[in-house]
């Protein structure tokens, strides 16, 4: 009987496990057919981001299809901003903190708002700024 009470918490971590793949995988398979629609795109826990064209659409990523989705245009953007944790940083800067707890873009719009992106890793939010960055510069005459 003590064997079996030992066993148990095990047990129910392995199927707390499988479950969290299992719905991880949905997600992503859910993702690959939102993706098709754009040019470029990323995924992870936090956001779904996809451009095509001039457009920019991001939202939260679920089992069946991205919630929360955003659309704006790059003639909408006044400014992208690039914040890890409380810090805005260039990509030219060489150092990013080596445990970020909180990575995203920033939209600065036009009329004020200001709608965030979350990321993951630094590497991907960096090539992203400066990949609309560079979009962004060349649409200002």
């Amino acid at each position: 009987m003590e064997r079996g009470l030992l066993w148990l918490p095990l047990l129910v971590m392995f199927f707390w496990l499988a479950w969290a793949g299992w719905n991880e995988y949905q997600k992503i398979e859910s993702y690959k057919r939102w993706a098709e629609q754009f040019e470029r795109h990323k995924y992870d826990i936090y956001a779904v981001l996809g451009q095509k064209g001039d457009r920019l659409t991001w939202g939260r990523p679920t089992r069946k299809d991205p919630l929360d989705i955003q659309t704006v245009d790059l003639a909408d953007i006044a400014r992208i901003r690039f914040r890890i944790d409380s810090k805005f940083f260039d990509d030219q800067d060489a150092e990013f903190p080596l445990n970020p707890k909180k990575i995203s873009l920033e939209l600065v719009m036009k009329t004020g708002e200001m709608p965030s992106i979350r990321f993951t890793d630094v590497d991907i939010a960096a090539a992203w700024y400066r990949f609309l960055s560079d979009r962004l510069a060349s649409k200002i005459p």
